[in-house]
């Protein structure tokens, strides 16, 4: 067989399943702990160091990329059904 190919249809088989894997992921734990303020749904201002909310979160937890994309898509499908 070909060792090419072999590596070309490993290749494919493991980005599959990461792929696979990070949708499972999506699915099951669709948040994630906000990087900004590591979770607590707090910062800091840059100048005088007073605490407030943070703008990217709503209390610590964010919405997983791959679960927006698929919102998004699932929002086009439902409306091109109406």
């Amino acid at each position: 067989m070909d060792p090419l190919l072999t590596l070309a249809s490993v290749i494919i088989t493991a980005a599959a399943l990461v792929t696979l894997g990070y949708a499972g992921l999506c699915w099951v734990i669709p948040f994630k702990t906000c990087q900004r303020c590591a979770g607590t749904g707090r910062t800091t201002t840059r100048i005088l160091h007073r605490p407030r909310a943070c703008r990217r979160c709503d209390r610590g937890m964010r919405l997983r990329l791959g679960r927006r994309i698929f919102n998004v898509l699932h929002r086009l499908r439902a409306e091109a059904h109406r």
